[in-house]
């Protein structure tokens, strides 16, 4: 949602980086330490990706001693376990497996070396004793982004180009459509699903299928700075709905939301756990597009 967020996330990387090497008891400044990072796309996604990335930089230079090294676009497929394999033989003691369908490889090869520390990405659970996973709400920058479509679209339809319709992408286009409900109950937002991480032929031919179903043909909003289009008033309603979230006071996934089907999912009274939020498998009432199911 601007350059707050996008340092805020790579902080949040750090930090996870650095409890790992805690975690094996690396003391800070330790030389020695070989931490390897297995990508899903390329690092010049301007995305994911890059922001691991710059993770792993901000790793390499701040840890002396510490050496990095990744290995970018790697499906989520057996190639995976080859990677990790490959990795392990050149003395790499933690691995980073950036994407979320890296996890049951990741298991795999875990279990076979018990020595090694992964970290995964999903819910927080303990897959295996040397396995932990990290995720941060990101469907709270999807929310504040909702907020600025909902008030400059002119044609009250948006448009929202999702991945894979795994549990915390479908919490991101949910907070994204209440956001844009927040400011503008009349308009309506319209999910293509891509089944891809990155494939940007993809992207593009279903951003079009939008665009000619009359979405957002003005321009786009990304997770950047905020486009300089957007009036100071919108800025400023976003800014608060940040500090908002920040203090706890807004709780996105508040009662009463209905789902599709216009049945009521989540009661009035009650805020969503992050449990809950976490197996998300419905898309909330004014999204237009194939459910997850």
């Amino acid at each position: 949602m601007g350059t707050r967020w996008r340092k805020r996330a790579l902080w949040m990387m750090v930090a996870l980086l650095l409890g790992a090497s805690i975690d094996l008891g690396v003391a800070r400044g330790q030389s020695g330490v070989k931490v390897a990072f297995v990508y899903v796309g390329p690092v010049g996604d301007a995305g994911w990706t890059y922001q691991w990335d710059q993770a792993r930089k901000y790793l390499e230079q701040h840890v002396p001693g510490t050496q990095t090294a990744y290995v970018e676009s790697v499906a989520e497929t057996a190639d995976v376990a080859r990677v990790q394999n490959d990795f392990i033989a050149k003395g790499f003691s933690v691995i980073f497996a950036t994407a979320f369908g890296y996890q049951n490889f990741t298991v795999d090869v875990a279990k076979q070396h018990p020595a090694v520390t992964f970290v995964g990405i999903g819910p927080a659970v303990k897959l295996a004793p040397n396995v932990s996973t990290v995720y941060g709400k990101l469907w709270e920058g999807r929310y504040l982004t909702g907020i600025v479509a909902g008030k400059l679209t002119k044609a009250n339809v948006i448009g929202f180009v999702a991945a894979h319709p795994i549990t915390t992408v479908v919490a991101g286009v949910n907070a994204f459509a209440l956001g844009v409900q927040s400011v503008n109950p009349a308009a309506k937002v319209r999910v293509v699903w891509t089944g891809t991480w990155y494939d940007p032929p993809k992207e593009k031919q279903a951003a079009q299928s939008l665009l000619d179903a009359g979405a957002l043909k003005d321009g786009v909003v990304g997770l950047g700075p905020i486009n300089p289009v957007v009036p100071a008033p919108v800025k400023a309603q976003v800014a608060a709905k940040m500090r908002a979230i920040e203090s706890g006071s807004l709780q996105i996934f508040s009662g009463p939301l209905k789902d599709q089907s216009g049945t009521v999912r989540v009661p009035a009274g009650h805020a969503m756990s992050l449990q809950e939020v976490l197996a998300f498998d419905w898309l909330v009432q004014g999204v237009e597009g194939k459910s997850p199911k």
